[in-house]
């Protein structure tokens, strides 16, 4: 439970950092902070996965200044990809 705690706010905490740092309005408030995050964590987990070691695995990035920078940069990935999917619809 602690750790779902802790997965939460980080995931806003990174989110909030992305969203402050990528260029533009973007919508989504508290709850959107969120999903970034923890999505940017996943992104960044899996990039510094494929980086390391070759392989595609779907793992968090550690709790780490390098885990926290590389989720901040999959937290700005989702963030883009977000922003062409809305301009489509």
């Amino acid at each position: 439970m602690l750790n779902l705690l802790i997965w939460i706010v980080v995931g806003i905490i990174i989110g909030a950092i992305a969203k402050a740092i990528y260029p533009g309005h973007q919508g989504g408030g508290i709850l959107g902070s969120l999903i970034l995050g923890i999505i940017g964590s996943f992104v960044g987990g899996f990039l510094a996965n494929l980086i390391q070691t070759g392989t595609f695995a779907l793992v968090s990035s550690g709790f780490s200044l390098l885990g926290i920078i590389l989720a901040i940069i999959g937290a700005l990935i989702a963030i883009f990809i977000w922003q062409q999917v809305a301009k489509r619809t």
